[in-house]
């Protein structure tokens, strides 16, 4: 039976840019050695939230040599490998491996979209030709695409393939897809919002966009779940849940990084077309941070 990737809680790290154009380094170091204090469990580099897809092939390749050289085997390293161009998700996950990234992870193809006997040839044809694991990313909201259970219990069946970050929000197809897969096919949720919740089907953590600010929580919240502390998990994802909605108020990453740059994390600002907060919702979200707990400064 293969392992998970990783446990508990992945942080959809988002990439700090310079105000003149590049990858603030320096930076994207802090937050990751921040990410290792708070006791994370992976960093997952080049995602939706680090606005992969606004950054030039030339960065990416960059963000993620860096983060894996600068996590040092702290956390395990997830790069996002995902195009809807096969060719292209399987340069990118080659050299994920070459890297020295523990993972990958994989979004469904967007805008062409795909059948699913189209899911399965995509993915089976770069999980054949790379030899480390990969995780499925089913976010149909953004890409107009979704898995089926049968789909992935067939793509199940393959020894690259670790499991999915689900972020579809069916709850019908998470169980179908326990069913169908068993424990040898690892869920993880991709919405802050639903942690607990899916973790009580099987789900091994979170791959989440809250921890970029508030680690502890999703490190202490998805941990007690893995200890089958669900009610004391619960407690913690309701407490918190004005907080969580309210960095997604606008689209991701608008607001983690509005989020992250009150808290006087300098992290810089979104690239084009995404852009500021309107002045109502950044009033909500300072609301909802003091609430919690955060500094504003």
């Amino acid at each position: 039976m293969r392992e998970p990737v990783f446990e508990g809680s992945g942080v959809a790290i988002i990439t700090p840019f310079l105000r003149d154009g590049g990858i603030d380094f320096p930076k994207l170091g802090e937050l990751i050695d921040f990410q290792a204090t708070a006791g994370t469990d992976a960093v997952i580099i080049c995602g939706t939230t680090g606005e992969s897809s606004t950054q030039s092939l030339e960065e990416h390749i960059a963000a993620v040599d860096f983060c894996v050289t600068h996590t040092a085997g702290r956390m395990k390293v997830i790069a996002g490998a995902g195009s809807n161009d096969t060719n292209a998700a399987l340069f990118l996950s080659q050299h994920a491996k070459k890297s020295g990234a523990d993972a990958t992870l994989v979004v469904t193809p967007y805008y062409n979209k795909a059948t699913q006997t189209g899911l399965i040839k995509h993915y089976t044809y770069i999980a054949d030709r790379v030899d480390i694991p990969m995780i499925l990313y089913n976010v149909p909201s953004r890409t107009g695409l979704s898995f089926t259970a049968e789909t992935y219990a067939e793509l199940s069946k393959h020894p690259n393939i670790n499991g999915v970050k689900e972020a579809s929000g069916n709850f019908s197809l998470i169980a179908s897809t326990r069913a169908l897969c068993g424990d040898d096919f690892y869920i993880w949720s991709g919405n802050d919002d639903q942690v607990v919740p899916l973790m009580s089907l099987g789900g091994k953590g979170v791959i989440s966009v809250v921890a970029n600010i508030l680690p502890e929580l999703t490190v202490k919240m998805s941990h007690l779940c893995l200890e089958g502390k669900f009610k004391e998990a619960a407690k913690l994802q309701t407490e918190n849940m004005k907080f969580i909605n309210s960095l997604f108020i606008e689209v991701n990453p608008i607001p983690i990084k509005a989020a992250m740059n009150l808290a006087g994390f300098g992290v810089g600002e979104c690239r084009l077309p995404l852009c500021e907060m309107t002045p109502k919702n950044l009033e909500v979200l300072k609301k909802n941070m003091m609430d919690v707990g955060i500094q504003i400064k």
